[in-house]
């Protein structure tokens, strides 16, 4: 071969770039690779639980559950989970407004979101310039616990609010306020609001008082750190704050003692 032949020869490579410049061929692979990711992301939020059939009965298993028995099987830890399904009308009211006092006291009022906590949750992520802070209403966190899992994930958090919106439209505020008291968790395998009580006082959870209640209540936004009744600066504080407002509202009587009860134990912030 001549040495002009040689000179004219393509590699493969070459001759790609040569029918599709460099900067085409970039762009072209941009775009694939948005299209993708678009309909990967469209396909992840078009498929939602059919939310109607939480109108009545009780879910065999839910996210968080099978969340936290993988977990436990990834570090070969046994998991028994303790889960043991009450109606609304079996649980104290003492409990049931306690916890609508520390986890969403506008909970009757709102749609599905309450703006303010959103507005005052984004200040925080912004100045903590991470994701850190949610003002998740208790219809969020049943999608969430139900369906999902705490990650941060833009997208989780669009299809939280998807299933939202569907949970609000179907189902009655007493049904949504059921399944939360059934299925969020109080500690380490301990899933509703009837295991926690057997668990934490050893009686039934229509049996709860307003300081057992109060205390069950006050451990809810991290239960996994924090228990009932723990004897820290922090945990006495934020009992004695939701039993200020449990006496207001006539679920405990103004000469309860006390700022809540419960094994000793937990962590301070």
């Amino acid at each position: 071969m001549s040495n002009e032949s040689a000179s004219r020869t393509i590699s493969p490579n070459a001759a790609f770039f040569y029918i599709i410049p460099p900067g085409r061929y970039v762009k072209k692979t941009l775009k694939i690779a948005l299209a993708l990711c678009g309909i990967s992301a469209g396909a992840y939020l078009a498929w939602l639980p059919w939310v109607p059939a939480l109108k009545s009965g009780s879910p065999e298993t839910f996210s968080y559950l099978e969340l936290r028995r993988a977990q436990a099987e990834k570090k070969g830890r046994p998991f028994q989970p303790r889960v043991e399904w009450r109606r609304l009308d079996q649980i104290s009211p003492k409990l049931v407004h306690a916890v609508v006092l520390a986890e969403d006291d506008v909970f009757y009022g709102h749609s599905g979101f309450d703006l303010d906590q959103i507005r005052v949750a984004v200040e925080m992520d912004l100045k903590k310039r991470k994701f850190a802070y949610g003002g998740s209403t208790l219809t969020q966190q049943v999608a969430r616990t139900l369906y999902l899992s705490p990650s941060k994930n833009p997208f989780r958090k669009m299809k939280e609010a998807l299933i939202t919106v569907w949970m609000e439209a179907v189902l009655p505020k007493r049904r949504i306020l059921e399944l939360y008291l059934n299925c969020a968790e109080w500690g380490d395998g301990v899933f509703g609001a009837e295991a926690a009580a057997r668990h934490y006082y050893g009686k039934s959870s229509s049996d709860l008082t307003a300081e057992e209640s109060v205390a069950l209540a006050s451990i809810l936004p991290s239960p996994r750190r924090w228990k009932p009744g723990a004897d820290t600066p922090f945990m006495r504080r934020r009992r004695g704050d939701l039993m200020n407002r449990m006496r207001r509202d006539g679920y405990a009587p103004a000469e309860t003692g006390g700022d809540g009860a419960g094994p000793a134990g937990g962590q301070d912030l």
